[in-house]
Protein backbone atom coordinates (compact mmCIF):
# COMPACT_ATOMS: atom_id res chain seq x y z
CA UNK A 1 0.00 0.00 0.00
CA UNK A 2 1.45 3.52 -0.51
CA UNK A 3 2.19 6.17 1.32
CA UNK A 4 -0.57 8.67 2.58
CA UNK A 5 0.61 12.55 2.14
CA UNK A 6 1.04 12.54 5.91
CA UNK A 7 3.43 9.83 5.61
CA UNK A 8 5.04 11.14 2.70
CA UNK A 9 6.16 13.82 3.80
CA UNK A 10 7.56 12.27 6.93
CA UNK A 11 9.37 9.91 4.47
CA UNK A 12 10.75 12.74 3.08
CA UNK A 13 12.31 15.30 5.30
CA UNK A 14 16.09 15.43 6.51
CA UNK A 15 15.13 14.22 9.85
CA UNK A 16 14.15 10.96 8.20
CA UNK A 17 16.92 11.23 6.59
CA UNK A 18 19.07 11.10 9.73
CA UNK A 19 17.39 8.63 11.33
CA UNK A 20 18.45 5.79 8.54
CA UNK A 21 21.87 7.18 8.52
CA UNK A 22 22.80 7.81 12.00
CA UNK A 23 20.64 4.81 13.81
CA UNK A 24 19.14 2.70 11.64
CA UNK A 25 22.41 2.06 9.22
CA UNK A 26 24.82 1.61 12.27
CA UNK A 27 21.86 -1.04 13.45
CA UNK A 28 21.77 -3.23 10.47
CA UNK A 29 25.37 -3.27 10.20
CA UNK A 30 26.11 -4.09 13.76
CA UNK A 31 23.65 -6.76 14.17
CA UNK A 32 24.06 -8.33 10.28
CA UNK A 33 27.76 -7.22 9.08
CA UNK A 34 28.92 -5.43 6.80
CA UNK A 35 28.59 -5.97 2.48
CA UNK A 36 32.29 -5.35 0.92
CA UNK A 37 31.54 -5.88 -2.88
CA UNK A 38 28.20 -7.16 -2.71
CA UNK A 39 24.86 -6.94 -4.85
CA UNK A 40 22.06 -5.53 -2.61
CA UNK A 41 18.50 -5.13 -3.26
CA UNK A 42 16.39 -2.51 -1.21
CA UNK A 43 12.49 -3.10 -1.07
CA UNK A 44 11.05 0.08 -0.96
CA UNK A 45 13.39 2.42 -1.82
CA UNK A 46 11.42 5.83 -1.13
CA UNK A 47 13.88 8.76 -2.53
CA UNK A 48 16.85 6.80 -2.68
CA UNK A 49 18.64 7.59 1.18
CA UNK A 50 18.88 3.78 1.64
CA UNK A 51 20.51 2.96 -1.98
CA UNK A 52 23.22 5.95 -0.57
CA UNK A 53 23.44 4.42 2.50
CA UNK A 54 24.22 0.94 1.29
CA UNK A 55 26.43 1.86 -1.29
CA UNK A 56 28.55 4.57 1.05
CA UNK A 57 28.31 3.43 4.48
CA UNK A 58 27.67 -0.34 3.96
CA UNK A 59 29.28 -1.16 1.12
CA UNK A 60 27.52 -2.96 -1.26
CA UNK A 61 29.35 -2.83 -5.09
CA UNK A 62 25.49 -2.55 -7.34
CA UNK A 63 22.05 -1.73 -5.22
CA UNK A 64 18.92 -2.39 -7.05
CA UNK A 65 16.24 -0.76 -5.44
CA UNK A 66 12.04 -0.39 -6.16
CA UNK A 67 8.94 1.10 -4.82
CA UNK A 68 5.46 0.81 -5.07
CA UNK A 69 5.15 4.63 -5.80
CA UNK A 70 6.45 6.02 -9.20
CA UNK A 71 6.75 9.60 -8.16
CA UNK A 72 9.54 7.63 -4.87
CA UNK A 73 10.88 6.06 -7.74
CA UNK A 74 11.04 9.31 -9.77
CA UNK A 75 12.71 10.99 -6.83
CA UNK A 76 15.32 8.31 -6.49
CA UNK A 77 16.20 8.51 -9.96
CA UNK A 78 17.10 12.26 -9.54
CA UNK A 79 18.97 11.55 -6.66
CA UNK A 80 21.20 8.92 -7.17
CA UNK A 81 21.75 9.84 -11.29
CA UNK A 82 25.50 10.32 -9.98
CA UNK A 83 26.19 6.72 -9.41
CA UNK A 84 25.36 5.60 -12.68
CA UNK A 85 25.29 1.87 -13.56
CA UNK A 86 25.65 0.71 -9.74
CA UNK A 87 22.32 1.46 -9.44
CA UNK A 88 18.83 0.05 -11.45
CA UNK A 89 15.56 1.83 -10.25
CA UNK A 90 11.95 0.72 -11.12
CA UNK A 91 8.40 0.68 -9.63
CA UNK A 92 7.89 -2.90 -8.55
CA UNK A 93 5.76 -4.75 -5.74
CA UNK A 94 7.44 -6.95 -2.95
CA UNK A 95 4.80 -9.19 -2.81
CA UNK A 96 6.29 -10.18 -6.68
CA UNK A 97 9.83 -8.86 -6.93
CA UNK A 98 11.09 -8.85 -10.28
CA UNK A 99 14.36 -10.30 -10.16
CA UNK A 100 15.62 -14.12 -10.52
CA UNK A 101 15.62 -16.72 -7.78
CA UNK A 102 19.33 -16.33 -5.84
CA UNK A 103 20.21 -12.95 -7.46
CA UNK A 104 21.30 -10.96 -4.36
CA UNK A 105 24.19 -11.12 -1.28
CA UNK A 106 21.77 -9.03 0.79
CA UNK A 107 18.10 -7.11 0.52
CA UNK A 108 17.39 -4.13 3.25
CA UNK A 109 13.84 -3.54 4.26
CA UNK A 110 13.77 0.00 6.11
CA UNK A 111 10.67 0.24 7.21
CA UNK A 112 8.83 -1.25 4.38
CA UNK A 113 6.97 -4.18 4.84
CA UNK A 114 4.45 -3.08 7.45
CA UNK A 115 2.74 -1.32 4.78
CA UNK A 116 1.99 -4.47 2.76
CA UNK A 117 -1.12 -6.49 3.39
CA UNK A 118 0.32 -9.58 2.84
CA UNK A 119 3.52 -9.16 4.61
CA UNK A 120 4.76 -13.10 4.59
CA UNK A 121 4.07 -13.13 0.89
CA UNK A 122 6.60 -10.28 1.04
CA UNK A 123 9.22 -12.04 2.87
CA UNK A 124 8.94 -15.49 1.09
CA UNK A 125 9.39 -13.41 -2.06
CA UNK A 126 13.07 -11.95 -0.08
CA UNK A 127 14.02 -15.36 0.78
CA UNK A 128 13.52 -16.33 -2.78
CA UNK A 129 15.69 -13.61 -4.33
CA UNK A 130 18.26 -13.88 -1.85
CA UNK A 131 21.54 -16.64 -2.82
CA UNK A 132 22.46 -19.13 -0.21
CA UNK A 133 24.11 -17.36 2.39
CA UNK A 134 22.68 -14.30 1.52
CA UNK A 135 21.42 -11.80 4.48
CA UNK A 136 17.77 -9.88 5.10
CA UNK A 137 18.56 -6.61 7.01
CA UNK A 138 14.76 -5.09 8.41
CA UNK A 139 13.90 -2.50 10.42
CA UNK A 140 10.11 -2.27 10.92
CA UNK A 141 7.01 -0.81 12.72
CA UNK A 142 5.56 -2.68 14.93
CA UNK A 143 1.65 -3.23 15.73
CA UNK A 144 2.37 -1.30 19.39
CA UNK A 145 2.77 2.03 16.95
CA UNK A 146 0.96 1.03 13.82
CA UNK A 147 -2.25 0.24 16.29
CA UNK A 148 -1.89 3.09 18.33
CA UNK A 149 -5.29 5.58 18.20
CA UNK A 150 -3.40 8.58 17.33
CA UNK A 151 -0.98 7.07 14.90
CA UNK A 152 -3.91 4.98 13.18
CA UNK A 153 -5.64 7.91 12.97
CA UNK A 154 -3.36 9.94 10.54
CA UNK A 155 -1.08 7.38 9.13
CA UNK A 156 -2.37 4.55 6.75
CA UNK A 157 -1.45 1.16 7.62
CA UNK A 158 -3.21 -2.33 7.29
CA UNK A 159 -4.86 -2.93 10.50
CA UNK A 160 -5.28 -6.47 10.36
CA UNK A 161 -2.77 -9.64 11.09
CA UNK A 162 0.31 -6.66 12.46
CA UNK A 163 2.87 -8.12 13.79
CA UNK A 164 5.52 -7.41 17.05
CA UNK A 165 8.49 -8.49 16.77
CA UNK A 166 8.30 -12.12 17.81
CA UNK A 167 6.12 -12.75 15.39
CA UNK A 168 8.31 -11.23 13.04
CA UNK A 169 10.78 -13.54 13.80
CA UNK A 170 8.66 -16.47 13.70
CA UNK A 171 7.80 -15.29 10.28
CA UNK A 172 11.76 -15.26 9.04
CA UNK A 173 11.77 -18.67 10.26
CA UNK A 174 9.39 -20.13 8.74
CA UNK A 175 9.71 -18.74 5.45
CA UNK A 176 13.30 -20.43 5.43
CA UNK A 177 15.88 -18.19 7.24
CA UNK A 178 17.78 -18.68 10.15
CA UNK A 179 17.76 -15.18 12.60
CA UNK A 180 20.91 -13.89 13.54
CA UNK A 181 20.35 -11.06 15.07
CA UNK A 182 17.41 -8.74 16.80
CA UNK A 183 16.87 -5.86 18.68
CA UNK A 184 14.00 -3.44 19.73
CA UNK A 185 13.20 -0.17 20.58
CA UNK A 186 10.40 0.69 22.87
CA UNK A 187 8.15 -2.20 21.81
CA UNK A 188 7.33 -0.02 18.36
CA UNK A 189 10.02 -0.43 16.23
CA UNK A 190 12.21 -3.69 15.74
CA UNK A 191 15.67 -4.68 13.42
CA UNK A 192 16.65 -7.66 12.40
CA UNK A 193 19.59 -9.69 10.59
CA UNK A 194 18.56 -13.07 8.79
CA UNK A 195 20.43 -15.15 6.37
CA UNK A 196 19.09 -17.64 4.07
CA UNK A 197 21.18 -21.29 4.64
Amino acid sequence: MQLNAIEKLMMNNPVRSAVQRWLEAPRMLELGGPLPGGRVLEVGCGRGVGVELLLERLGAERVDAFDLDPDMVRRAKQRLARHGDRVRLWTGDVTAIDAPDGTYDAVFDFAIIHHVPKWRDALTEVHRVLRPGGRFYAEEVLAKFILAPLWSLVLEHPMYDRFDASAFAAALREVGFEVKGQSELWGRFAWFAAQKP
